[in-house]
């Protein structure tokens, strides 16, 4: 996926979940946060951060803060770009070769799961979670407590049991970790979760991304370690 009109920036200050204040070109900009977790280490004050600004001349904020650079990584943290690059993996044959359809947003039973991908042998139920958070080369999800998350999970380990295809796609909104592993520390729960899923059949993956201030693609598996 490709991001249009694409500015570099400074970070300054995150006063709630949903703005922050960036500089751009010597001036304070209010930019829309396209991620509503917690993100501290990336959203230092003074770190060089990537705005996306809108054609919409009525919105009230005219920039989309999507990227940030922690070092010499350039992580993408818009929440919405996983399902948009998995979409775009998927439809390449890139998750399976042969797929005949690609459904997003699908809701069965009390679960509503990202995508309801199908191929001649039938449906595949997948969930897709953005990771941002990362820490001596390795990745980690969630970086707050996600109980919905915990469902989404709980919801694939059901539909396996009876018989469906079901992953789980861990999109790395980065380049090149040695590693993922789900968050205990902070969430014990989805990695209690995650286990269980993994061990009932559920597939799970790991992405890495390509990632450019403009653009986000799906690269490379990431070994997952589960214990």
């Amino acid at each position: 996926m490709r991001y249009e009109n694409v500015y570099e920036g400074r970070f300054l200050l995150r006063p709630n979940r949903f703005i922050a204040h960036v500089e751009v070109d010597g001036r304070t900009e209010i930019c829309h946060v396209k991620n509503t977790g917690r993100c501290r280490e990336l959203l230092v004050p003074g770190a060089q951060v990537y705005l996306e600004r809108s054609t919409n001349p009525v919105r009230k904020t005219q920039y989309d803060l999507i990227a940030v650079r922690k070092g010499e990584l350039l992580i993408n943290m818009d929440a919405q770009a996983p399902n948009k690059v998995f979409g775009e993996w998927a439809a390449a044959g890139g998750f399976l070769p042969g797929l005949t359809a690609i459904r997003p947003e699908f809701t069965w039973e009390d679960s509503r799961f990202d995508f309801r991908l199908e191929d001649e042998k039938g449906p595949i139920f997948v969930e897709v979670k953005g990771v941002t958070l990362e820490e001596d080369g390795e990745t980690r999800f969630p970086d707050a407590p996600t109980e919905r998350g915990a469902k989404h999970l709980r919801g694939l380990l059901r539909a396996s049991e009876q018989g469906f295809r079901t992953a789980v796609c861990f999109v790395i909104q980065m380049k090149g970790p040695r590693a993922f592993r789900p968050n205990d520390r902070t969430d014990p729960a989805f990695g209690a979760a995650l286990r269980q899923a993994a061990a009932g059949g559920v597939e799970v993956l790991a992405m890495d991304c390509r990632v450019e201030p403009d653009e986000l693609m799906i690269d490379s598996p990431v070994p997952i370690d589960l214990t």
